[in-house]
């Protein structure tokens, strides 16, 4: 091989840069198949989030850079494909909000990645409901608050679950 020429599997920048598009993707069809078949948890807005999954095993097994790209990535087209503008925004603001607080969490090394997770879960509900309360109705929201955390710790749980068992099964030669 001259070296001009690179493997598939060197760690390439330009390697990554596809693989979080493909990531990003895939992230993209999860979000469409909660479109598709919604949880009805009786709570309106209340979603499992399982394309929450990719960046979370990005983080774990890449790099929080590309994790942050994949999920803005597909925050945006879902927003634009799937709810609109306004749901872009609730969904880019708790999406922002709970990327830092699972960022900051992690670096600590004191959470799992299921701790972590669930944070996330919570602080995306948080940011939404923030987003919320300053366009729409003002302080009143705030009594769904206990509601929201709930449903954050659940749905953060079970993404977290199933981040832990694709980190520990996917090859680690993948994320190279």
């Amino acid at each position: 091989m001259t070296p001009s020429m690179s493997s598939p599997n060197d760690g390439s920048p330009a390697r990554r840069i596809a693989l979080t598009g493909l990531l990003a993707a895939l992230a993209l069809i999860f979000s469409y198949v909660e479109v598709l078949f919604p949880l009805n948890a009786g709570i309106p807005g209340i979603k499992l989030g399982l394309a929450n999954l990719v960046p979370l095993v990005i983080m774990y097994r890449m790099d929080a850079r590309y994790a942050f790209a994949a999920n803005l990535i597909r925050v945006l087209l879902a927003g634009l494909l799937f709810s609109g503008l306004f749901a872009a925004l609730y969904s880019l603001a708790g999406s922002c909000v709970s990327f830092l607080i699972m960022y900051l969490l992690k670096k600590t090394d004191r959470f799992s990645i299921i701790g972590v997770s669930m944070a996330g879960g919570v602080f995306h509900n948080l940011g939404q409901l923030a987003v919320a309360i300053l366009l729409v109705s003002g302080p009143q929201l705030i009594h769904y608050m206990p509601v929201l955390i709930l449903s954050g710790m659940t749905a953060g749980i079970i993404v977290g679950i199933g981040a832990f068992i694709l980190v520990e099964r996917l090859p680690a030669k993948l994320f190279l």
